[in-house]
């Protein structure tokens, strides 16, 4: 029932999108209004969060380490495994956010037979990366909408992206790589039992509406016939301030529109800031270096003391009546020697 109810939405969202962009009334609130505070409510969102992140003190060094920590010479330590600074730490920090390196290397459990069968979990890493990857591209290629004159770099993107020439228009290989990541991992949470049972509505929702993105971009580049120089126009008119919605785009877009919109405005308060989690997570972004600095708790304050003698000074009297002994500085220091 989750992600029915999440794939309902997205529905909506998307026929919602379609009728506005049917309306000749709806054509300007749906064009200017919606993805500017889409907009604002991205920006806002996610300087709130990464500030409250990094607002928090962090009293201890926490990195996640699977490997020998730097002590003696003659000890081999594990670099990337277990940083011993900040050079170190920063490396493993980029090959994770690059490579999703623990995620390669994560394992699974499942229970055969009355005993517990580890195995690897390749394919998760894969539609992981997958997914990804592909969802960067296409906002490279994206931005030959929105700048002009279009940059080189987006330019070789695109030749890249489409040397298969599949088709006229010819079919980006990221275009099919974000539809195969994304169905896979949503595939994913509806065979595995494990994982079905911990899916939230907000895991099916995200799923959907970024399935929802990719499906509607790709019916308007490969299905409908888009006016792609009045889009042009119309996201130029967005960036500089001066929007103009021209007649000719069709309610597809606008359908296309909305959803990313939704996405945006819905993006810092979802699980998909781990985008910008990961890079103030203490877990990944500190040095394993406690043998080799003391590192103190920010939250330390003086703390009144009550020593011994001063309990014992308070309680004299009780503790004479109750005939236990009470030793004194002199007796505690022979004791102790």
């Amino acid at each position: 029932m989750k992600a029915a109810y999440a794939f309902v939405v997205v529905l909506a969202l998307t026929g919602a999108g379609m009728a506005g962009g049917a309306s000749a009334a709806l054509r300007g609130p749906l064009g200017v209004f919606v993805p500017y505070a889409a907009f604002v409510i991205l920006l806002v969102g996610i300087c709130l969060r990464v500030w409250l992140w990094a607002a928090t003190p962090v009293p201890f060094r926490i990195p996640t380490t699977c490997g020998q920590q730097k002590s003696l010479s003659w000890i081999r330590s594990s670099y990337l495994e277990c940083p011993s600074n900040g050079i170190a730490a920063a490396i493993r920090l980029g090959v994770e956010i690059l490579f999703f390196r623990s995620l390669f290397r994560n394992t699974r459990c499942e229970v055969s037979e009355r005993r517990a069968v580890f195995g690897d979990s390749k394919l998760l890493w894969l539609g992981a990366m997958v997914f990804h990857w592909s969802m960067l591209l296409i906002l490279l290629r994206h931005l030959r909408l929105f700048i002009e004159p279009v940059p080189s770099f987006v330019l070789l993107l695109q030749r890249v992206d489409g040397f298969f020439q599949i088709g006229i228009p010819e079919l980006y290989l990221s275009d099919a790589a974000l539809t195969a990541g994304l169905l896979y991992l949503l595939w994913r949470r509806f065979s595995d039992p494990l994982v079905r049972y911990i899916s939230q509505l907000t895991d099916y929702f995200a799923l959907f509406l970024l399935l929802g993105v990719a499906v509607t971009g790709m019916l308007m580049r490969y299905v409908s016939n888009v006016d792609v120089a009045a889009i042009k126009q119309f996201a130029l008119g967005l960036v500089t301030f001066s929007p103009v919605i021209p007649k000719t785009i069709g309610s597809l877009f606008f359908a296309h529109l909305l959803l990313v919109s939704a996405l945006a405005a819905y993006f810092p308060f979802s699980k998909l800031m781990h985008m910008a989690g990961v890079f103030m997570s203490p877990t990944r972004n500190l040095a394993n270096n406690s043998r080799m600095t003391r590192h103190v708790n920010p939250w330390n304050y003086p703390v009144k003391k009550h020593t011994y003698d001063e309990w014992q000074a308070e309680y004299h009297d009780k503790l004479v009546a109750a005939e236990i002994p009470m030793e004194t500085p002199d007796v505690r220091a022979a004791n102790t020697n």
